[in-house]
Order: C-alpha cells, then sequence, then structure tokens
C-alpha cells in the first residue's frame, strides 16, 4: 500500500488547470521537505490535488504555510530540455493538515485541533421514565480545579517532536547476507 505523510512548507502557490475531458479541476504546487539530518539539503516535491481539493488549495494555500501532507507517493519519468531522461517524484494529496495559525479548512482540509477545555463538562439530564416518577442519578465527585500559580501563563500545547534518524542502522554490523 502506498500511504505517505509529510512536513513540507509551501514554496510555491497551487495553480490550478482543467482536464479537456470532463473539465475536472488540477491543482500543482511546489513544497520543501527538510533533510533527514543537519546536513541534509532541503528536498522539493511537486504536489498535486484533484477535484474540490484542488479549488481548496487555491483559496486556503500561500507560500510560506506549513502542511502535513496525506497521501500517495509516485515516480514519474520526464525528458530534460537537453533531452536527458530524469526520474521525478509527484505527491498526489488526499488530505492536508494545517501546521501554521490561520490555515483553512474546508472540504479535506483538516482544521487545526481546538484547545481542550480547562472545566469538566456538565451533566447530562437524568432522563424520566413513563410513570412519571423520577429516579436519583448516580453522583459523580467533581473534577479538582487545576491550580496554578499567581503569574504563571496558560501552558500552550508543545509541538510535535519527530524522529528522523534512519530506520536502519548504518553500521556495517549487517548479519543479512544479501
Amino acid at each position: 500500500m502506498n500511504h505517505c505523510l509529510l512536513e513540507v512548507e509551501v514554496l510555491e502557490a497551487p495553480q490550478v488547470r482543467y482536464t479537456q475531458d470532463n473539465q475536472t479541476p488540477v491543482a500543482e504546487m511546489a513544497v520543501q521537505i527538510e533533510g533527514l539530518r543537519p546536513d541534509d539539503p532541503p528536498g522539493q516535491l511537486k504536489v498535486v490535488g484533484w477535484g474540490n481539493l484542488a479549488q481548496d488549495l487555491q483559496n486556503r494555500v500561500q507560500v510560506g504555510q506549513r502542511f502535513v501532507l496525506e497521501g500517495r507517493l509516485r515516480m514519474n519519468t520526464v525528458t530534460r530540455q537537453d533531452g536527458v531522461k530524469e526520474k521525478r517524484a509527484e505527491f498526489t494529496l488526499a488530505r492536508l493538515h494545517p501546521l501554521s495559525p490561520g490555515s483553512g479548512s474546508g472540504s479535506g482540509v483538516a482544521p487545526a485541533p481546538a484547545p481542550a477545555p480547562a472545566r469538566s463538562p456538565a451533566p447530562l439530564p437524568t432522563p424520566r421514565p413513563a410513570g412519571g416518577a423520577a429516579t436519583p442519578a448516580p453522583r459523580r465527585a467533581p473534577a479538582p480545579a487545576p491550580s496554578r500559580s499567581a503569574g504563571a501563563a496558560p501552558a500552550e500545547p508543545a509541538a510535535p517532536v519527530w524522529d528522523t534518524s534512519p530506520l536502519v542502522p548504518l553500521g556495517d554490523d549487517d548479519e543479512i547476507p544479501f
């Protein structure tokens, strides 16, 4: 199965074109991916979105925004101007998850997660049986109020930390004979 998640920064604004046969919108944009190691150069990738997602990309995505892209990765063979054939990666977008504030939301575009409320939820009303007599609801102990020091500001959620270490050890101690 070909399913990828990539954290990217938008380099070029999405450009929309339409297919000849049924006028399906297709958006293309260029994104940048950080290298796996600190000394690796960043990579560039072409991202393609189809249908309603293409229109959402055009309306809501701007240069410099950061996203987590979800979709499929494929390799295309293209002929350069000098006649040499070259392989290039292309990402077909399925979902777009914004990382930077102010990113849009809509069809296929997931909104940023909302902060969790600090209070406990209100109790649900107790349904009455058909006879009209109320049955006592079980009681729950109230949740303790969060304690804060006088000068402390509310804590913001920590940014996710990605493990960029290689999946396979780089040493020469490989015991697999091929």
